[in-house]
């Protein structure tokens, strides 16, 4: 049996963690979709967003930025009745704002990748993690990343829906050192 982080044991969240969670990411698409869903999880459970994560695709045109940018307040109104997503008016307002602000970063960075990894140095921070009680719920790291973020207008960044971001798409190794997926994303 394959030895998992201690948030992983339960087995709804064994193809997350072992597909996708601290496994860096690069594509501007999928980067975006991390920041949607880790705003919306605010207050709740990553299982729960999780569980709606299909329903988040289909409801906003599989996290295509130029589209969302541009929904209007009947679209928005469409989102709020449906049962597929979390049907909190502030997320669904701050998807479609965050979806603009992503497309000016990118226009001044040439990439999102580029704007979020630089924060990093362009590589993962291996925090050789023993044990889940030493992660951190946000760092000096995500302070500096949320407050530029905020100063640029994105919505549902605050530092430790960026910290969980950061660990959501590798810019941080998170893995427990004896989680085999820790050598993996390490190397």
């Amino acid at each position: 049996m394959k030895q998992r982080c201690f948030w992983a044991q339960h087995e709804s969240m064994h193809d997350y963690h072992d597909r996708e969670w601290g496994v860096p990411v690069h594509d501007d698409r999928l980067l975006f979709e991390f920041l949607i869903l880790e705003g919306a999880q605010a207050g709740l459970s990553w299982a729960t967003i999780l569980k709606r994560r299909e329903g988040y695709r289909k409801a906003f045109d599989n996290f295509d930025f130029n589209k969302i940018s541009r929904y209007n307040e009947e679209k928005r109104k469409e989102l709020m009745n449906d049962a597929g997503i979390i049907r909190n008016r502030l997320k669904i307002e701050a998807s479609v704002i965050n979806a603009k602000k992503f497309i000016e970063v990118k226009k001044e960075f040439g990439s999102f990748n580029n704007y979020l990894w630089g924060f990093a140095n362009n590589k993962p921070i291996d925090n050789k993690i023993k044990s889940f009680k030493e992660i951190k719920a946000s760092t000096p790291l995500s302070d500096k990343l949320s407050k530029d973020l905020k100063k640029r207008g994105f919505k549902f960044v605050g530092s430790t829906i960026v910290y969980a971001l950061m660990q959501a798409v590798g810019m941080v190794n998170d893995h427990e050192v004896s989680c085999f997926k820790h050598k993996e994303v390490k190397r």
